[in-house]
């Protein structure tokens, strides 16, 4: 019996002449059969894609992170910014000797207990003991730990300072600019115990209207003093940049700003004169300090002792200078480097203080209801200056120990800083470096970071940002691009605000580094 042909379903011969049809114009448009085609990628996107494809590579990450933009760096102590080697060499210039813990002393000098710190210049040998002794490397044979070995450097160096301080603001603004930093708030100690003098001659009597009224007429003429101190300061520092000349350094482009060192280990009466200095620095007219920051070991006897007191004092005096803003050192502890009731509060009695800003932050875990002051910190926009490097070489915290992820969480504004990088021998590339290496933080937590950092800069000027998590700009500039120009409103809007124009300037940076990465990605 012969087999008899189906009849093909009416429809399906050109349903099927149309499938392939249209796999064959897949194919030659994509020149790969059935693959689909993908959207095209953002700068940003393809950044971010590049930045996870160097993850396995170290040293092309830090070349990476080298070029990145990084805003502002809101945590440097001028005097621990410095390296060793410009100590030495200004040190040698002074005609300075050694003593034999190699600290620095007044000539004569008498080799070879005292050796002119000059010899250095041909003995390799004193060279690197004195970079040794006068900064974290190495710091383990030293013999001290690392809280200990840190914070006794600068009393060996010191009177390499003396006569130095624009040299000092020059070497920061060149290493800032290396690192694409365009803005640096400093710590500064500009009225050289001018304020500390004067209370001297005031008894501590606690009763702070009264001490107030007793100190502050007296400091107006320390006020003055410093800021002509900083002005001099900034002349030598435009001088060694050459910045009125026809080739200025990248420095010169580093906007620098002050934050007045109030010694939290001196005798209250100091501390609240400092106190007042600082304020009233801030809140002249023109004046480059910004604000103030209570400095000295954290864990210290008297800054543990006075801490409550300290804060009462701002509570007290800050209402009355408006102007003048506040970051505050707050939880530079660990466990075992105080007792247990030592790390239960001092952020957030910062916090409850007015501090603008916490720098370090590192023991926040372990205060009381830690929770709800992560929370209370995200609501009133606290920023945490972060210093791993730091943190790491004084109190032993790094990786998973360090609450840097639990602060990105909790939705805490942080910003990456150096500290003292001329002491902890680093730079603020290699903080980037190492939160990379530590936390493999995504392309965009680092952008957030600098442009955080500038948004919590104590610049003059209104923000950029109408809403920086989301990238919305202000009214004036919501329909400009920062890969061109800014003009009309956006222009007009920039020219009333110096804080607006280096987060414009930064938006700018960030377009060429991403155009910068997607090609090489």
């Amino acid at each position: 019996m012969a087999l008899r042909r189906r009849t093909p379903e009416r429809g399906a011969a050109p349903r099927r002449v149309v499938a392939v049809l249209l796999v064959a114009f897949a194919a030659a448009c994509t020149g790969h059969p059935r693959v689909a085609i993908s959207p095209p990628q953002s700068a940003e996107v393809r950044t971010a894609a590049r930045l996870e494809s160097l993850r396995a590579s170290p040293l092309e990450l830090y070349a990476f992170l080298s070029r990145l933009p990084k805003g502002a760096d809101l945590h440097s102590h001028l005097g621990g910014a410095i390296y060793a080697e410009s100590y030495i060499t200004w040190a040698a210039e002074a005609g300075l000797c050694a003593t034999p813990a190699l600290a620095l002393t007044p000539p004569p000098c008498a080799r070879p207990e005292r050796p002119p710190i000059a010899d250095a210049l041909t003995d390799a040998a004193l060279y690197g003991r004195l970079i040794d002794a006068w900064s974290m490397r190495h710091w383990e044979l030293s013999g001290q730990s690392g809280h200990d070995h840190f914070f006794d450097v600068g009393s060996r160096y010191g009177l390499a300072t003396s006569g130095r301080t624009g040299d000092m603001l020059a070497e920061n603004a060149s290493r800032a600019a290396a690192g694409r930093v365009s803005y640096v708030e400093s710590m500064v100690s500009p009225d050289n115990g001018g304020a500390a003098g004067i209370a001297a001659g005031v008894p501590w009597t606690g009763d702070l209207a009264a001490m107030r009224a007793a100190i502050e007429p007296r400091l107006s003429a320390v006020v003055d003093q410093s800021l002509a101190f900083l002005r001099s300061a900034e002349s030598r520092k435009r001088e060694v940049l050459g910045c009125a000349t026809a080739a200025p350094q990248p420095g010169c482009r580093v906007a620098v700003r002050y934050l007045y060192q109030v010694i939290r280990s001196r005798p209250p009466s100091v501390v609240f004169a400092q106190m007042l200095t600082g304020l009233m620095l801030a809140s002249r007219p023109g004046s480059p300090v910004v604000g103030l920051n209570l400095v000295a070991p954290e864990d210290g006897p008297v800054s543990m002792r006075d801490f409550p007191l300290h804060m009462a004092m701002l509570r007290f005096l800050a209402p009355g200078f408006p102007r003048a803003r506040i970051a505050l050192h707050a939880g530079e502890l660990a466990p075992g480097l105080v007792p247990p009731d030592g790390l239960r509060s001092h952020i957030r009695e910062s916090v409850e203080a007015g501090a603008l800003r916490i720098g370090h932050g590192v023991d926040v875990m372990y205060e009381d209801d830690a929770e709800a002051l992560l929370d209370e910190m995200a609501a009133r926009q606290v920023l945490v200056e972060i210093c791993l490097t730091s943190n790491d070489l004084i109190l032993g915290v790094r990786g998973t120990e360090h609450p840097l992820p639990v602060y990105l969480q909790h939705g805490v504004p942080v910003a990456l800083a150096t500290d003292d990088e001329g002491i902890s021998r680093t730079d603020i590339t290699q903080e980037y470096w190492r939160a990379e290496r530590d936390y493999a933080l995504p392309y965009r937590d680092l952008k957030l970071m600098a442009r955080m950092s500038l948004e919590h800069a104590f610049v003059d000027g209104a923000s950029l940002w109408r809403d920086i998590r989301r990238g919305v700009h202000v009214d004036a500039c919501a329909s400009a691009s920062p890969a061109a120009a800014p003009a009309g409103d956006c222009a007009t809007w920039l020219a009333t605000t110096v804080k607006g124009r280096l987060q414009w300037a930064l938006e700018a940076d960030l377009v060429a580094f991403e155009r910068e990465q997607s090609v090489a990605h």
